[in-house]
């Protein structure tokens, strides 16, 4: 086989080259995303690509591209084939030349004229923005889960815009439509969070989605995830594997209950997330706006691990009633304790042990005081649902209405002032009959 001189050297793929360099884009994908763009120029010059032989070389940032035809006598009802040469017309490039050989030539890019490749190169840059949105998205989709740190670009109404330090966007939403229900919002930033343009912020990969043809990678500093990860990041027992973080439950930027076990009898797991004097769980705090992060230790006594999720309060005794409920008893002094701000830590205690908790305040048999519980009402005095709602946050007797106050009931029901202020009206009446 013999070559024809080679008539020039394309560097028409350079900036290709320092662009897949420069992305990380993966150097084999890029030669061949080359090599297409340029047989389809061939084909449509010569109608057949199958006798070229195209070699791009990403590193170099060369190109070859060589036609191979067979030499063959003239007058040969094959000379007119395009893997075919005529002797004469092989001849005049090489008068050496005869039947049989094969001629390799090399093809300027000249030789498809100034439009073609104009073509060619548009086309090229499109490509390459589809391969670099492919390489954004399989690179973000691997680190769902992961803590990024990006800077503030933008700020588009409540959103944040980010950028990663390949300036990769990213988005901090202030909430998205939930998957399950559309009409639900999911908050991804923690109440309080401010930031301005050019602060750094600290947030998990929560999803990463194709959107209008472009990659949208979402992040959340509300997901239970982003928790699960400063524990990893701040606790080396955690990272690894000694201590095991068995459930995350959180009200962004309120309260967070964390169950975690050790495979080690001598480590206290609970002792090595909070660290001496809260050293470890202090920054992890911090970086939640001063959400308030419960320890547990988890155990596989249930009994032990509701009382110990309804932590600070203190539990006289648990009912399991097998229909998914629990019934807790307390003295009327810790039912505050066990339902906490706005029913946060029975309703975290409750998603937490899988159970829905019912609080119930447990008096001494002699106690003199006089009280009523509220299923004792008739419907016409309180409507059912406003008894259920009262048991929902551990209220179940007139009395603990009374004690709780009209300024807390306003807080943690969703009854009305004017219903409240009915409410202790009658129970009073009917506590001083009594």
């Amino acid at each position: 086989m013999r070559n024809t001189p080679e008539t020039d050297k394309s560097k028409f793929i350079e900036s290709f080259a320092e662009f897949a360099k420069a992305k990380g884009i993966d150097g084999t994908k890029m030669a061949r995303l080359l090599e297409d763009v340029f047989r389809t120029m061939i084909r449509k010059k010569y109608g057949t690509d199958k006798n070229f032989d195209v070699i791009v070389n990403i590193e170099s940032g060369d190109l070859e591209m060589r036609r191979m035809r067979k030499v063959v006598a003239d007058g040969s009802p094959e000379s007119h084939h395009s893997d075919k040469i005529s002797l004469s017309e092989a001849r005049k490039i090489d008068p050496d030349f005869e039947i049989g050989e094969e001629l390799a030539e090399d093809i300027s890019l000249n030789e498809f004229g100034r439009r073609a490749v104009l073509m060619a190169r548009q086309t090229m840059i499109q490509k390459v923005k589809e391969l670099e949105k492919e390489h954004i998205y399989e690179k973000y989709k691997e680190r769902e889960g992961e803590i990024v740190v990006a800077r503030v670009d933008q700020i588009v109404g409540r959103d944040y815009i980010l950028l990663d330090n390949e300036g990769i966007e990213l988005i901090l939403p202030e909430s998205l439509p939930s998957e399950k229900d559309r009409k639900q919002r999911i908050r991804h930033q923690i109440p309080g969070d401010k930031y301005k343009k050019g602060d750094m912020v600290k947030a998990v990969v929560h999803k990463v989605e194709m959107h209008n043809s472009s990659t949208r990678i979402i992040l959340s500093r509300t997901s239970p995830t982003f928790l699960e990860k400063l524990f990893e990041a701040e606790i080396p027992e955690i990272a690894d594997g000694i201590i095991t973080i068995r459930k995350i439950v959180r009200e962004p930027g309120e309260r967070a209950k964390v169950a975690v076990e050790s495979d080690d009898d001598r480590i206290d797991p609970v002792g090595a997330c909070v660290g001496v004097k809260g050293s470890r769980i202090h920054s992890i705090v911090r970086e939640l706006n001063n959400e308030n992060i419960d320890v547990i230790s988890y155990t596989e006594n249930l009994e032990l691990f509701i009382a110990r999720a309804l932590s600070p309060a203190k539990i006289l005794s648990i009912k399991v009633e097998g229909n998914g409920r629990v019934s807790v008893f307390l003295r009327p002094d810790q039912v505050a304790a066990a339902i906490g701000k706005n029913g946060s830590n029975i309703k975290l205690a409750s998603k937490l042990v899988g159970y829905e908790i019912d609080v119930f305040r447990e008096t001494d048999e002699d106690e003199s005081e006089v009280d009523i519980d509220l299923t004792e009402f008739d419907d016409d005095e309180i409507e059912p649902w406003v008894v259920d709602e009262l048991r929902r946050i551990g209220l179940d007797t007139a009395r603990s209405v009374l004690d709780l106050g009209k300024e807390e009931l306003l807080k943690r029901t969703e009854l009305e002032e004017e219903m409240i202020d009915y409410l202790l009206d009658l129970f009073q009446k009917e506590l001083s009959d009594e």
